[in-house]
């Protein structure tokens, strides 16, 4: 098995990869979703907010019409905020959480990226594409279906990780920190335009 990841800016790019995976035979139970929900966008019209509280909970979403979409939850990672996420990445991550909360296990989302096979390096590009309102999509397929499944993430207008380390660090950041505060709405709102103006 072989975990391959994209990073997105927009949601409706990441939900139609999860979407494309599932028809090119990975398991739903192998796909993870983990998006910025800072703006409530994935939840208006929900309950789910009503289940996220301040740790790592998770709350019902309604999602999609079938396959992982349906099983969208709402829980709070440290350093990120609020996020509506489903799958193994998920459940990994809300566990070294609730560990970390208790006074346990720590890394949360990057330990739950790097314990199943994300470079460290990428992890924290990730999760801090994730903190600036991007969604991320990992999914553990066979070794012999991983070059279809990165194409279908390239295809689905995924960032390059390379290209955003690169801007990021630009900007002075050197790594995720789960200390800082999540950005707000209006700040991810800004990183949106500069990534869509810049063409990253």
């Amino acid at each position: 098995m072989k975990t391959i990841t994209g990073l997105f800016d927009d949601y409706s790019d990441a939900r139609n990869a999860v979407t494309s995976l599932e028809a090119a035979g990975v398991k739903s139970n192998d796909i993870s979703i983990v998006s910025n929900n800072a703006d409530n966008r994935h939840t208006e019209g929900t309950n789910a907010a009503e289940g996220a509280g301040a740790g790592a909970g998770i709350g019902a979403v309604v999602g999609g019409a079938g396959g992982l979409l349906t099983g969208l939850g709402i829980m709070a990672i440290p350093g990120v905020g609020p996020v509506v996420a489903a799958g193994w990445l998920a459940a990994t991550a809300a566990g070294a959480i609730a560990g970390a909360v208790a006074g346990g296990a720590t890394g949360g989302i990057i330990g739950a990226m790097t314990s199943n096979g994300v470079s460290e390096e990428d992890a924290h590009v990730y999760a801090e594409g994730i903190r600036r309102g991007g969604t991320l999509v990992t999914a553990k397929v066979e070794d012999y279906l991983a070059p279809e499944a990165e194409d279908i993430l390239k295809r689905s207008n995924w960032v390059d990780p390379a290209e955003r380390r690169a801007a990021y660090n630009q900007q002075g950041w050197t790594s995720f920190d789960e200390k800082l505060e999540p950005y707000a709405p209006d700040q991810i709102e800004q990183e949106r335009n500069r990534y869509l103006s810049a063409g990253l």
